[in-house]
């Protein structure tokens, strides 16, 4: 394919160079997102089809899971070519069309990196293990000998982020038992040694390839695991902060501000967002620094339960981190990865929990989806950007019975099944009529939705919702609508206001108010000029439980905070 120089690719570089700042950001899984040519799997095509309803929602960002060649051990974060796109997805071509496209509709793209590891069937990895031990291509990767006598036991216990063995042993060409491989995740994605020239290279390579065809931003996967100690220590039981042997080392700075380099020599704002997960406030803001990273995901809110001081407090420790290196935070309530709202918040125990989905659990769905959309508005009104999971926008719950012979993913299996995994939040998207596949694939497709959707889901799909005032999806209609028009929300000022115990009051700027009512009983709401949006019905003009509400007051009304103003 024959492809127009970079300069002929659209961006909106000009018009605001600090959207980033207070972007309503929406993740596109893209086998489950739209299925044009009904092979069963979502694909870019299905994603163009559907730029209208992104619109029409009032996102300002799409990230994409990653869209590249894979054979898909782990949904896609095992890539074996960074500069194609998975063929069950379409053609590069189609990808840049797709960006062109978004851009003609005011909607930048975000693309997935993953530079911890790469596939097995990557042709590094394949030329390293034809090429054997003590080769230039082993030097890319960790191969290292075993322990032992026999070198039969791993060169480290570190512990893997999925459940199972961290190294794996290779098999020389004679049949005898070669040299082992670090992988922090599956065998099928080794992980690259971060202090060979080659990677560093490769990967800035990858970041010009894409931001040439015009896009936005990358989300860099695992962005904290990258550099290992090359004397392979174990774990401390308590290693003090920088000296994990593979998480949060300090040479990973200077990696970022080589990368911040490059997407700053490109007109307009290309971000870099990092998935980064560190207890430590501290070392955390450190990836934030001005020549660093843009942004990093905040899971600490959706990991907190549905509790006003527990909230609260996440909420004050986010905004106090990020406060000194004058970064935005990120606020989400799901992605890939986790349990849906719907259905942890519909549960007794609302805490989250990474390693188990805890299939079986009585769930109050009802309830789920009362407490679902009182924290989208939580999460809409608090300064920074804002990211929604496909589907939340629709109320979709957790799918807890999908058959064991249809499960994919690698956390089911390497937990020995007491896991089920990460396919429940991976269901593809129900968009109208009254049966499977919901229009997610055409009404001739031949193939069923490559994960089953509930017959439930009937009264989920967007065609549904949509003519239905009072549905998940209008809810988040009217509030990103209302987002875009307040000037004092997205990035800006935040504080505090007293009041009722189990019940978060906070105000943005000097006219805006939310109240969300987290406790067992209705409560007044305060004075105010106007009711701009609320998650439930007031009841005789008080607040219901578990509910939310976005007012409109005077100034004055404002000026009471019981907390320091937060500004970015």
């Amino acid at each position: 394919m024959t492809l127009p120089a970079a300069s002929t690719y659209r961006t909106l570089a000009d018009s605001d160079d600090l959207w980033w700042r207070s972007a309503v950001i929406y993740q596109v899984y893209v086998r489950s997102f739209s299925d044009d040519n009904g092979d069963g799997t979502g694909d870019l095509a299905g994603v163009r089809s559907r730029l209208g309803y992104l619109k029409q929602l009032g996102v300002d960002a799409l990230w994409f899971n990653p869209w590249y060649p894979s054979p898909l051990a782990d949904g896609g974060y095992d890539v074996s070519d960074y500069r194609s796109i998975h063929p069950s997805f379409g053609t590069l071509g189609e990808a840049e069309a797709l960006i062109q496209d978004a851009l003609a509709l005011g909607i930048r793209t975000i693309i997935d990196v993953v530079p911890n590891h790469v596939s097995d069937q990557h042709p590094w990895f394949q030329a390293a293990l034809a090429a054997g031990p003590g080769s230039p291509e082993r030097e890319r990767f960790w191969f290292r000998p075993g322990r032992g006598p026999d070198g039969d036991e791993p060169p480290t216990r570190w512990p893997s982020n999925f459940a199972g063995d961290t190294w794996t042993r290779t098999v020389n060409p004679d049949g005898s038992p070669g040299e082992w491989y670090l992988h922090l995740f599956t065998p099928e994605q080794p992980d690259l040694n971060w202090t060979h020239p080659d990677v560093h290279r490769e990967h800035e390579d990858i970041l010009k390839f894409w931001f040439d065809r015009g896009v936005a931003g990358v989300r860099i996967d695992s962005a904290a695991l990258l550099v290992k100690d090359a004397n392979l220590p174990e774990v401390p039981l308590t290693p003090a902060p920088g000296e994990h042997p593979n998480t949060d080392r300090d040479e990973l700075h200077d990696i970022y501000r080589s990368w911040r380099a490059i997407a700053d020599s490109y007109e307009g704002t290309r971000v870099l967002v990092g998935e980064i997960w560190l207890p430590d406030v501290e070392r955390f803001a450190r990836y934030l620094r001005p020549d660093e990273l843009h942004t990093a995901f905040n899971f600490d809110f959706l990991a907190r339960p549905w509790n006003a001081a527990e909230l609260h407090e996440s909420i004050e420790t986010t905004l106090s981190a990020h406060a000194p290196v004058g970064a935005p935070s990120t606020w989400v309530l799901s992605n890939h990865d986790v349990t849906r709202p719907v259905t942890r918040y519909g549960r007794e125990d609302t805490t989250f929990a990474f390693a188990s989905k805890r299939a079986g659990t009585p769930t109050d769905l009802a309830l789920g989806l009362r407490r679902s959309r009182a924290a989208a508005l939580i999460t809409a009104a608090l300064p920074g950007s804002l990211y929604i999971y496909q589907g939340d926008e629709l109320g979709l719950p957790e799918v807890e019975d999908i058959p064991a012979e249809l499960l994919q993913d690698p956390m089911h299996f390497r937990s020995l099944g007491i896991d089920p995994g990460r396919d429940g939040c991976r269901v593809p998207l129900p968009w109208s009529g009254t049966a499977p596949p919901f229009g997610f694939s055409p009404a001739n497709a031949s193939t069923s939705p490559w994960l089953p959707q509930p017959i439930g889901w009937r009264e989920l799909t967007a065609e549904a919702q949509q003519s239905d005032p009072t549905s998940m999806l209008r809810l988040y209609q009217s509030a990103l609508r209302i987002r875009a028009e307040e000037p004092d929300l997205g990035d800006g000022r935040f504080a505090w206001l007293s009041g009722a115990p189990d019940v978060l009051t906070f105000t943005r700027g000097d006219t805006f108010l939310l109240v969300a009512n987290l406790s067992a009983h209705p409560v007044d709401l305060p004075d105010h000029q106007r009711v701009l949006l609320t998650s439930e019905t007031l009841v005789n003009g008080m607040l219901p439980s578990d509910s939310t509400a976005w007012l409109e007051v005077l100034p004055s009304a404002t000026e009471n905070s019981d907390r320091p103003h937060h500004s970015a």
